[in-house]
């Protein structure tokens, strides 16, 4: 009797280490942290928010954030994975990474299908357009009345605020990135470039006069959006903890310093707003 109970006692023990090695592999994120697997961070090549170095480790604004936010709660082995700007939410919730750092508006469409960090920074859009700005472009609504055609990066914000102010389907353009959007707007297939103003201002101060970025105070109020970091939904857990971390350090000394070479200053911090009011706004 004494040998069958132990026989049962070590089936059920190799079963739950089976079932460990499992969860370390596809299970939720705090399994991955626990088995000592890295914490993979996903993001595109969107200069100055999130982008790949020579060398493949991550750059910009929002991986500094995070990988500080990160530090703060004790982790330090990351895992740098850049895919284009349409897989990160795909990418996130097949399990190819565990977070999104590439600088992500918190949208009503996006809290459908992943869980946001508490809002990052505020962020305003702005167009890159030919010198002299000839079409007058300053809004979405100006894009509309002029008839003028628009590129935007595949899966970015600016394709539902365009559509919301009357830009027609067939006058947005949409391409894999920031590089294809300049060299559209600089080949006149497009009138205007779309997207968050520190991506467009990098675009025109490295175009050399080719292009020219309008300005986002031109913008209504509610173009506005916040960023927050993304996770999976069944990552809540780690979500809570990353959030509670990350309270503490935005806005520190310590954290402007980290981001202040990639134009991160205070005017960029989120203020009060929320991930719920956001969510529920956006």
């Amino acid at each position: 009797m004494k040998n069958q109970l132990l026989k049962s006692m070590i089936a059920a023990g190799a079963g739950l280490l089976a079932l460990g090695g499992i969860a370390a592999n596809a299970g939720p994120l705090a399994d991955r942290v626990a088995a000592g697997e890295p914490i993979r961070i996903g993001f595109a090549n969107e200069i100055p928010f999130a982008y790949p170095a020579e060398d493949g480790s991550p750059k910009g604004f929002v991986n500094v954030f995070t990988i500080g936010v990160l530090k703060k709660m004790g982790y330090d082995k990351i895992e740098p994975v850049q895919t284009e700007w349409g897989g990160l939410i795909p990418g996130l919730n097949a399990g190819r990474f565990d977070i999104v750092t590439g600088g992500m508006n918190i949208l009503a469409s996006r809290c459908e299908n992943i869980a946001f960090s508490e809002p990052m920074t505020k962020v305003g859009d702005a167009f890159i357009v030919a010198p002299g700005n000839p079409k007058k472009i300053g809004d979405y609504k100006s894009l509309a009345d002029g008839g003028a055609v628009m590129v935007t990066g595949a899966g970015y914000s600016n394709i539902e605020a365009a559509k919301a102010a009357g830009v027609t389907e067939a006058n947005i353009m949409q391409v894999p990135g920031p590089t294809e959007i300049l060299a559209a707007v600089k080949a006149a297939r497009a009138d205007a470039g779309a997207g968050t103003y520190f991506t467009m201002k990098q675009l025109a101060d490295s175009s050399g006069g080719s292009v020219e970025v309008t300005d986002p105070n031109a913008m209504p109020e509610d173009s506005f959006n916040w960023a927050g970091i993304g996770f999976r939904k069944d990552d809540q857990d780690f979500l809570d903890k990353f959030n509670a971390a990350m309270k503490e350090y935005l806005g520190s000394e310590e954290m402007m310093k980290a981001v202040a070479e990639y134009g991160y200053a205070e005017a960029s911090l989120p203020g009060d707003k929320t991930t719920e009011w956001v969510c529920a706004n956006r």
